[in-house]
């Protein structure tokens, strides 16, 4: 992996603004960020990002089949005890998943394997621009001579989500995207998956998320009381799950998607319980829960049913570890600790409140300053794309940058 500077596209601001990529530049600084460029060769992709990520999704779902058969695990990953059964169900049904994005650390030097930071099962944005305007500024490089013209891009994203949505709704199936119309960022998500699930044949109303009801029957609709009977929803399960109108979900009738099961992933809690499956696997870093071991990284003991586990790990632990909420987005309530002492820490503390897993720290990589990380895109199954996003701190937040890639070699 290196990082490239090159001539940015004349005129690609414009560009942005015309197709609705209203958030290009936030807050006073570019989001997207042309101005160099991730090159990595094919053998990167396919060893690094492609099978490691495809390897993780598969632990991901053994570790759903543990969870729903665990009171332990399903206290430990919070899901409230009223709709234990409802997450348990849509596993035991068979409901498919969409989509999802692994973030991984890699490139660090002498790191061989990439490590697993979080996965992003529920709710994952940056879509639009890792499966659009990133392919579409490949595409005007090569035609403007930026870059190679047998560079290629590691993105068949939306070619995959199209396959995606036609395996999993019947033709003609109506679909509402639900979202949050005041953020474009949302909104800019949704769109693209709804631009995907009308190319499979499907119908496809966005709604916005402050808009949906409750019918004298139980069911969900939109603000034109249309019944919803398929939801895709941008609002996290954590929050649904608790929502006023948690009571509604099972009995609803309403398909939702992501479905339930993903409460269980989309949960940094997943990090502990992974370690706890497969410790020592190559890209996974050691994780427990704060509860767990935070006496014993004052010197005291650690809880008894991960003391073998700690005892491990503590010498990488106490170099250094990660504090996160088990419930958080955009980096908020993360904190950097080495040596004992805390390092970097998100202004953004709104999380804090949720319980907390302490995990080891992987090294980022770092270009000209700023420390990029890889999210691997999922959807069904299979590994289909890369976004990157990067920043001067190693807390990847809101405004952190994306950054386009290519394959040349």
């Amino acid at each position: 992996m290196q990082k490239i500077t090159l001539p940015e596209r004349a005129g690609w601001r414009d560009r942005a603004a015309t197709l609705g990529f209203t958030f290009a530049d936030m807050g006073g600084e570019p989001y997207w960020d042309e101005t160099s460029a991730y090159r990595f060769t094919l053998e990167e992709i396919e060893q690094h990002i492609e099978a490691p990520a495809g390897e993780l999704h598969a632990l991901c779902r053994a570790a759903v089949e543990r969870a729903i058969t665990s009171e332990e695990w399903m206290e430990r990953l919070a899901i409230p005890q009223t709709q234990r059964d409802f997450v348990a169900a849509s596993w035991r049904a068979g409901e498919p998943e969409l989509y999802g994005r692994f973030d991984l650390a890699w490139g660090a030097s002498g790191q061989t394997h990439a490590k697993l930071l979080e996965y992003n099962a529920d709710t994952p944005t940056s879509l639009y621009e890792s499966a659009s305007f990133q392919w579409l500024w490949l595409e005007e490089a090569r035609a403007a001579g930026l870059l190679p013209p047998d560079a290629d891009q590691f993105n068949s994203i939306h070619e995959a989500l199209v396959d995606r949505w036609a395996e999993i709704a019947a033709p003609d199936t109506d679909v509402h995207f639900a979202a949050d119309k005041e953020n474009p960022e949302d909104y800019a998500t949704v769109e693209a998956l709804a631009w995907a699930a009308r190319e499979a044949g499907l119908g496809a109303h966005f709604t916005d998320l402050s808009a949906i009801g409750v019918t004298e029957e139980g069911q969900f609709a939109d603000s034109e009381d249309r019944v919803i009977g398929a939801l895709f929803k941008l609002y996290p399960w954590e929050d649904m799950l608790r929502d006023d109108f948690a009571p509604y979900l099972a009995p609803s009738g309403c398909r939702f998607i992501e479905p339930p099961w993903k409460a269980l992933v989309s949960n940094k809690g997943l990090l502990p319980l992974l370690w706890e499956m497969e410790p020592g696997h190559p890209n996974l870093l050691p994780a427990f829960f704060a509860a767990d071991i935070e006496d014993a990284l004052a010197g005291g003991a650690p809880a008894p049913q991960v003391a073998k586990a700690f005892a491990a790990a503590e010498g990488a632990l106490r170099r250094g570890h990660v504090r996160k909420p088990i419930f958080s987005r955009e980096g908020a309530g993360v904190t950097f600790v080495e040596g004992g002492q805390p390092t970097d820490t998100s202004p953004d503390q709104d999380y804090v409140h949720h319980p907390m897993i302490i995990q080891a720290l992987a090294p980022l990589p770092s270009f000209d300053g700023f420390h990029p990380v890889l999210g691997a895109w999922m959807v069904g199954e299979a590994c289909v794309g890369l976004g990157m996003r990067e920043d001067r701190s190693r807390i990847t937040q809101n405004l952190s940058r994306f950054k386009p890639h290519f394959i040349e070699g």
